[in-house]
């Protein structure tokens, strides 16, 4: 017998496993592509809202379905392990109120499921609630009480971000749910304000943010 259909199978079988080890390089080249594109649509306002802030505005990104789109596939090659991200978790918690433009589309993405932290008084039934500072005083988180089953991977999404307080906040529900708290996902940090050093969990940001405090304003 003929020991040609043997090799073939074989030299097929090595071809594909000799290209898997290089799987990673065209999404790291997309997910380097895509990120130029969506900071590209970001607009900054001086002195919003207040005098001395210089505003990031991600609107411009959701105006454009294409835009939109790229910062979605960003996100999922972001995230994804394979990239350095958390890998896939079983729920994404957004905060309010830009963390809910992007976390309902990412999760649906991903096939997880979706959850909203909100302010507190927005959600009806029993609920866990965190206090966080703000600079003019005080306000309140709030989880639905059943949103988190123990044990689940849950993987906090918000565009920005700052002092690291309300993201903070939201830590602590999801903990006070017995959930499995991966990290944290943002669009920017204000690296300048330290907000990281707050969280007690790993950190990931898709797009370089401001260093330092404007000095101009």
């Amino acid at each position: 017998m003929s020991s040609n259909l043997p090799q073939e199978t074989q030299d097929a079988s090595q071809g594909s496993q000799s290209r898997q080890p290089t799987s990673h390089a065209p999404s790291s080249t997309e997910l380097s592509s895509l990120k130029i594109r969506i900071q590209q649509s970001l607009r900054q306002f001086p002195d919003f809202p207040e005098k001395g802030i210089l505003f990031e505005d991600i609107c411009p990104i959701f105006r454009d379905p294409a835009r939109f789109s790229d910062l979605i596939n960003a996100l999922v090659l972001f995230t994804a392990k394979e990239n350095g991200g958390p890998g896939k978790p079983d729920i994404i918690v957004g905060l309010e109120a830009r963390g809910f433009l992007i976390g309902p589309s990412l999760a649906l993405r991903l096939g997880v499921g979706f959850v909203p932290v909100r302010k507190q008084g927005k959600l009806p039934g029993p609920t866990e609630t965190a206090t966080y500072k703000k600079e003019y005083g005080e306000d309140v988180f709030e989880i639905q009480a059943d949103a988190i089953t123990p044990g689940q991977k849950v993987l906090i999404l918000d565009d920005i971000i700052a002092t690291g307080g309300t993201a903070a906040a939201a830590g602590s529900l999801i903990r006070k749910l017995h959930g499995h708290l991966v990290g944290y996902v943002f669009l920017l940090e204000l690296d300048f304000l330290k907000g990281r050093a707050k969280l007690d969990a790993p950190v990931w940001t898709l797009l370089s943010g401001q260093k330092e405090a404007n000095k101009d304003i």
